[in-house]
């Protein structure tokens, strides 16, 4: 079983507290009002582009930084 990953996000004061009114309306945790609405988000967005492909390791992408 894989286990859960991290992601460390910075967000602007106005966002982070229209996302914390939305998450505490909806009686979820930040992190949990953030999950949803990335679990609604990748469907949609497949729904209209097309499925989303695992992502290729960070490795491969080092001589573009």
């Amino acid at each position: 079983m894989e286990k859960d990953r991290h992601i460390g996000l910075r967000i602007d004061s106005e966002t982070h507290k229209k996302l914390k009114s939305l998450a505490e309306f909806d009686g979820h945790s930040m992190s949990s009002e953030i999950l949803y609405l990335i679990r609604q988000a990748i469907p949609q967005h497949e729904h209209e582009h097309s499925e989303l492909k695992q992502s290729y390791p960070f490795s491969i992408f080092r001589h573009y930084l």
